[in-house]
């Protein structure tokens, strides 16, 4: 068996997408917009919707002032939120089952750091795969991103990025703890 992750990044602007609304017949519907103006807040997901602890979620938001979302973070990210490793420094066994984190082509994904990172982190057993090019409908983390954008925010228009990332963070936990409540699993051999 095998711990099988699924990340990928979603950007939320301070007013995110309108799903639908309503309005009197005859009125123009006016839907209130705030420029990013750097004010952008970026997530880094993992789901892995199998496997003995039932489906999990895990994430991490970043706004401009906490820095890009680079190599280093990224290596960090998978090692210790995805893999459960210690801190880097730290001693490290190799991991039980192997961790197989499915990526898509973002550029950091295929970073000179994290190549010179992956003979290393494939002798602690955790390995990637990579989808081909545009292919985000093999990714079934991408259904989630749609859903917590245009269904699970509540509030549509943020004024500030640390309003945002608070409402992105609340969602995002309480996406994670019901889909670590869920009842799904995969059908079991006999």
């Amino acid at each position: 068996m095998i711990d099988l992750w699924f990340l990928d990044q979603s950007g939320f602007a301070p007013t995110l997408p309108t799903g639908y609304s309503w309005g009197r017949l005859g009125t123009r519907l006016v839907v209130p917009f705030e420029a990013p103006q750097g004010r952008r807040v970026n997530v880094v997901g993992a789901l892995a919707p199998y496997g003995p602890a039932g489906p999990r979620f895990v994430f991490e938001t970043r706004r401009k002032a906490q820095g890009r979302y680079d190599a280093a973070v990224h290596l960090a990210f998978v090692c210790q939120a995805v893999a459960g490793l210690p801190e880097a420094g730290a001693a490290r066994a190799r991991l039980a089952r192997p961790c197989v984190i499915v990526l898509d082509n973002y550029s950091v994904h295929h970073s000179q750091a994290v190549k010179d990172a992956i003979p290393e982190l494939e002798e602690l057993g955790i390995h990637f795969c990579f989808l081909p090019a545009y292919s985000p409908e093999l990714n079934p983390i991408e259904p989630l991103w749609k859903q917590v954008k245009y269904q699970d925010l509540p509030e549509r228009s943020h004024s500030t990025d640390i309003a945002l990332q608070t409402a992105v963070e609340a969602t995002l936990t309480n996406r994670s703890r019901k889909l670590a409540e869920s009842t799904h699993e995969l059908p079991r051999s006999a």
